[in-house]
């Protein structure tokens, strides 16, 4: 019998020194969607890191019981920050019961990450259409055939539900939207961005909105720096 506690490795015994360039207040952009930009384009341009718009989505119950998951940036402008779900998932769910959201960006070949915190929204029924048309025609029947979340009996049962999908809208045909599936925009109240250094003594730059703003035309944004 295999002992499997000896075998395991021991994740207190690494350890990685990151060796990087000082993030000031003074090198940041006037604002976190501009700073973003400058990272995520410098992260997108890295063939080290595989799909740069992934990020974590960590979601709460009404009760604060918390889940997260990885999911992709669809979109991004001063008003937010946009995915694509199922609205019925465990993450819509607890999206309408707690409009509260944050956003992780692990970019680790470069010792970043980004996180975003704020409040989460549906994006208009417009948008969500304007995007589910530019999916693949596969991805479209996915979003049928996937009751997201759901507990099913097998594999077999949802590609079972995806060929009959297939068989009513072959490639080439419109897929309607499903009526449960949309665009969720996370609306920012704070911005971080984190540089990892030698000896754990991180640089980490918060963008926090100014009080009384709630997302409409321009706002005021003050940068704090946090101890690591």
């Amino acid at each position: 019998m295999t002992d499997t506690a000896n075998d395991a490795l021991d994740p207190a015994d690494m350890r990685e020194q990151y060796r990087t360039t000082e993030l000031s207040a003074a090198d940041l952009a006037p604002e976190p969607i501009a700073q973003f930009t400058r990272w995520f384009k410098e992260t997108a341009e890295n063939p080290a890191i595989h799909e740069p718009n992934a990020m974590i989505v960590s979601t709460a119950t009404a009760d604060g019981r918390p889940s997260s998951r990885t999911v992709l940036l669809k979109h991004y402008d001063r008003a937010g920050f946009v995915f694509f779900t199922n609205y019925d998932s465990r993450k819509g769910t607890e999206l309408a019961a707690n409009p509260y959201a944050s956003l992780l960006f692990p970019w680790h070949p470069l010792a970043r990450q980004i996180i975003v915190t704020g409040r989460a929204e549906r994006v208009g029924r417009d948008e969500t259409v304007a995007y589910f048309r530019t999916r693949p025609h596969g991805s479209q029947l996915g979003a049928w055939a996937s009751r997201q979340s759901s507990v099913i009996a097998s594999r077999a049962e949802l590609l079972a539900r995806y060929e009959e999908l297939a068989a009513r809208y072959p490639e080439g045909t419109q897929v309607p939207v499903p009526p449960e599936w949309g665009g969720v925009r996370v609306v920012p109240d704070a911005v971080e961005f984190w540089q990892g250094h030698e000896n754990r003594l991180h640089d980490r730059l918060r963008y926090v909105r100014e009080d009384g703003q709630d997302g409409e035309g321009d706002v005021t944004w003050r940068v704090e720096r946090l101890a690591p």
